[in-house]
């Protein structure tokens, strides 16, 4: 008798477990079920009653109350939203920096020393040295930087202190309530997890401790998931992401509004400093191409040189034939020259001349 009151007031406190998960939730609400069911299953196989010969005692139902109230607060029914109370809220930071610089090198090591003395670090980063023959030789950097949240403002005014920001966009996200959501959502988890133990230690047939072993994996592995997705809001939150772009020019870009004159000055200046830029660029193409040049002249000259002898081989042979051509020609006119000199001059000859 006094075994049965002992199972019977543990499937109450397992009954209760089962109800606090319904607000958390339709995945806390199946995970519910299947503690409840599991218990049910063993404490039916343990006492050797069915389901329906189970009976909650007043005292069994007072302790199943007091659980509650003292392990795990009451979830809001389902359909209900998270009421965030008391709770600091999760602020993820993201900001997008564009600059440019004289001084490349300088600010590159200014970047790196004002990070590591803030207490952050550099994710990742992409550096290209300029080429004569992309980019114009200019040098350009990519940096993603973490910032401890609190140091921020610091940082973003000593890079804009020594270089020339253009371009600035800052994004705020805010993940207060899914943070307290997969919080709570764990906790709901672990609860279930020291049940499921406890459960476990009870236990004394097979098929009961595989049922408790398989749910109690489940359980565990969702807890850590959800621990790892905490863990990445937390990184989040505390360490707000600069994604830095520098650029190195040779002329900063003004960032006030400039007068007509000094936009036509600047615009001249400008437009000067491109052509001798670009005359500049040329002269160093054509000096370092030279020996590329050479090497196209001389197959250039030759191809010239194979095309005018082909023009002259012809123009040869062509004259050849025409002068072959010239005494058969010379020949049949002088023979028909003599043949109509006769009939054309209209005198009688010879003999028939004098008879006349």
């Amino acid at each position: 008798m006094k075994r049965r009151n002992m199972n019977v007031k543990g499937f109450a406190v397992a009954l209760a477990a089962a109800m606090l998960m319904t607000g958390c939730g339709g995945s806390s609400m199946e995970m519910a079920a299947d503690t409840a069911s599991t218990t049910t299953a063993y404490y039916d196989g343990g006492s050797g009653y069915k389901s329906n010969d189970i009976y909650v005692t007043e005292a069994a139902a007072e302790e199943a109350i007091e659980y509650e109230t003292a392990e795990a607060p009451a979830a809001a029914e389902a359909g209900e939203s998270v009421e965030v109370k008391d709770t600091e809220r999760k602020l993820i930071k993201n900001v997008d920096l564009y600059v440019e610089t004289e001084t490349f090198d300088e600010l590159l090591v200014t970047v790196e020393s004002k990070t590591e003395g803030l207490g952050g670090y550099i994710e990742s980063s992409y550096t290209y040295n300029g080429s004569s023959y992309y980019g114009g030789g200019r040098r350009n950097a990519s940096l993603t930087i973490r910032i401890p949240a609190e140091k921020l403002d610091e940082f973003l005014s000593t890079v804009a202190e020594v270089s020339n920001v253009t371009s600035r966009n800052e994004r705020v996200e805010d993940v207060t309530l899914q943070y307290v959501d997969l919080d709570s959502h764990k906790k709901t988890l672990q609860a279930e997890q020291d049940r499921l133990l406890e459960l476990l230690d009870e236990a004394e047939t097979i098929e009961d401790i595989i049922a408790l072993e398989g749910r109690l994996s489940e359980v565990r592995y969702q807890i850590e998931s959800m621990e790892s997705q905490l863990r990445t809001y937390d990184n989040q939150v505390d360490y707000s992401t600069v994604y830095l772009e520098i650029e190195e020019v040779n002329k900063i870009t003004p960032v006030k509004e400039q007068t007509v004159g000094e936009k036509i000055v600047t615009g001249f200046t400008e437009n000067l400093y491109d052509v001798g830029e670009g005359l500049l660029n040329f002269g160093i193409w054509f000096i370092t191409h030279i020996p590329s040049l050479v090497v196209w002249a001389v197959v250039i000259f030759i191809i010239v040189l194979i095309i005018k002898g082909i023009r002259k081989h012809h123009q040869k042979k062509k004259l050849k034939k025409q002068l072959m051509q010239q005494p058969a020609e010379g020949q049949a006119k002088a023979a028909g020259v003599q043949e109509l000199k006769p009939e054309a001059s209209g005198q009688p000859q010879g003999k028939e001349a004098k008879k006349e």
